[in-house]
């Protein structure tokens, strides 16, 4: 982790690409938390510009709708509401009013989110409560509703509750890191009082971090897949020497901690990260746990891309990544050897090789702690992504039996639709903007809260599409955002797809559908345009072979009367 020195340091530093403009709020002393977000975000690659309000100014701030912070226009507002204030705020209450505190104090915050929402467009960055426990009635606290320890914790659930319903707030788990470093650490009581600081030097880069998590995980930096070797990583010992009746899972000694890892490994791919392997040994010999062991957590069916064999490990990943067609940034790989991380490291320098611990049993919580997969949406078909991985791998070993890709693609049997934004799939439209950095001609990220917005808001004409075929469902594979310019015009605001449908005519008849869609309302123009990013170079002429003119540096003009509709072998669904 780094020191509150460096994170000093770097928050003076330059960072490309597009500023973040963050507001923090207090009730408490704010500056050295400002600073370490800031250097932080700045270390993490993230050109963050923080706008530090004055002491203990939440509401004068808040309800002037031309105060300077609304007028320094934040992309995201931060409200830290110190527990220390709390506690003295609880503690000048008659005894008889504190059973109802955390009610009042979660009103209180309610009111303060309202007041961002109808003055700005901010998203909301909202800490949950660290614990002082005052110990007035000793362990027995936790069941007396007027003590303080009993208000703070209940708080911490409202104010979860109250998340839940809110698309534009976002949770940054600050009782987490209290309890990870414990309280002697995480606080010190002197610069509270001296200074009204209410975390320590040594904690605010960790705090930090987790405020960066969010910021990153919004910018669309995040990991998607994990690749994971198998002996001494999800099993113990080596199952070509040892066989499967040897090696170390289940319940019992080391292979608790192995099943443990299984059991996270899981829940992740449940939430939508890919599961691949990658390890040297023979493909039968690899495979026969996850067929054959009872213990075994994770089976074949949990896994996207196995690949096992006797070649190098970087140049395996290399080859899951182009199978996968995502960015190598976005991969963790995990391997106990220390020569094969190295290795990794060295030939594959986007990929993030966690040092994992020479003890397995510490494997699980130092994963944990890296906390690798932030996110600021979730969306349930997430959990399909496997199968339509395993599903693509079929479509590949297909397209070999065919002589042309026109019959290839006509014996797919492709079906899509195309349908304005829905609240249902708000999720997950804005978790691909988030996410898709290839075919993304903009690369704009929206969280849920502003495609709500945006699909409500009749100065736009949204669309998104799904696509199937006769080995399985894709799901919603694109999105496109047009805003009207005048009268007559739209401008294409953002068109993105997954990588997983290209070359099989979808960006055609995405275009065709825009087109007809546009016509429909009227509209005799569309603009377009193309912000280039290390990543986006495969659709930098997606315009030009769709037929639109080139009118300036990456800007482009499509008269949709004169447009000649795209071939293309998918059929558009029938409504129901």
């Amino acid at each position: 982790m780094y020191s509150f020195q460096k994170l000093k340091k770097a928050s003076k530093s330059n960072v490309e690409g597009k500023e973040i403009k963050v507001a923090v709020l207090g009730n408490c002393a704010t500056q050295f938390f400002s600073t370490a977000i800031q250097g932080y975000a700045k270390l993490s690659g993230l050109n963050v510009n923080i706008y530090d309000a004055d002491y203990n100014q939440i509401d004068a701030q808040l309800l002037d709708s031309g105060s300077e912070v609304y007028e320094f226009g934040p992309d995201n507002i931060l409200l830290w509401l110190s527990t220390d204030k709390l506690y003295e705020e609880f503690l000048d209450m008659a005894i008889s009013e504190r059973g109802g505190f955390a009610e009042h104090y979660l009103r209180k915050i309610e009111t303060y989110w309202n007041l961002i929402a109808s003055h700005s467009h901010a998203r909301i960055l909202q800490p949950n409560f660290t614990e002082i426990d005052d110990k007035a009635l000793g362990q027995y606290s936790c069941k007396v509703e007027n003590t303080f320890i009993y208000q703070i914790r209940k708080l911490n659930f409202l104010l979860q509750e109250a998340m839940v319903k809110r698309k534009d707030v976002y949770p940054i788990d600050f009782l987490a890191v209290q309890i990870q470093m414990g309280q002697a650490e995480f606080y010190d009581a002197a610069m509270y009082y001296n200074a009204k600081v209410t975390i320590s030097l040594s904690a605010l880069p960790y705090v930090a971090k987790a405020v960066s998590d969010v910021l990153m995980a919004m910018s669309g930096k995040i990991k998607k897949c994990i690749v994971c070797d198998l002996d001494n990583t999800l099993w113990g010992g080596v199952i070509g020497d040892d066989g499967i009746g040897n090696i170390e899972i289940g319940e019992l000694g080391r292979g608790h901690a192995f099943t443990n890892l299984q059991r996270w490994l899981k829940q992740l791919k449940e939430c939508g990260i890919i599961l691949a392997v990658c390890s040297k040994n023979n493909e039968d010999t690899a495979k026969e746990p996850f067929e054959k062991h009872e213990e075994m957590v994770l089976r074949l069916s949990d896994i996207s891309v196995f690949v096992a064999n006797w070649n190098d490990k970087a140049s395996n990943i290399k080859m899951i990544q182009q199978i996968l067609n995502i960015g190598m940034d976005s991969m963790v790989f995990l391997d106990d050897n220390p020569f094969e991380r190295n290795l990794v490291r060295e030939m594959i320098p986007d990929i993030e090789v966690p040092e994992l611990p020479e003890d397995p049993a510490l494997y699980l919580e130092y994963l944990q702690q890296c906390n690798y997969f932030d996110t600021v949406s979730y969306a349930g078909e997430n959990s399909d992504r496997t199968k339509q991985y395993q599903a693509e791998f079929e479509r590949t070993k297909s397209q070999q039996q065919f002589e042309s890709i026109d019959d290839y693609l006509i014996s797919l049997d492709m079906i899509a639709e195309a349908k304005p934004f829905e609240p249902i799939r708000y999720a997950r439209i804005a978790q691909l903007t988030q996410r898709s950095n290839q075919f993304n001609l903009r690369t704009i990220r929206y969280t849920e809260d502003e495609i709500e917005r945006v699909a409500n808001n009749p100065e736009y004409v949204t669309l998104y599409y799904t696509l199937k075929d006769k080995f399985g469902d894709h799901g919603l594979v694109s999105v496109v955002i047009m805003k009207k310019e005048s009268a007559d015009t739209l401008f294409i605001d953002t068109w993105l797809m997954s990588c997983r449908v290209l070359k099989r005519g979808m960006e055609e008849f995405i275009i065709n559908k825009l087109v007809a869609v546009a016509k429909e309302k009227g509209f005799q123009k569309i603009q377009a345009e193309y912000i280039p990013t290390p990543k986006n170079s495969m659709v930098k002429d997606i315009y030009s072979s769709m037929g639109f003119e080139t009118v300036g540096n990456n800007q482009y003009k499509l008269n949709i009367n004169l447009y000649q509709e795209k071939n293309c072998y998918i059929k558009e669904a029938e409504d129901e």
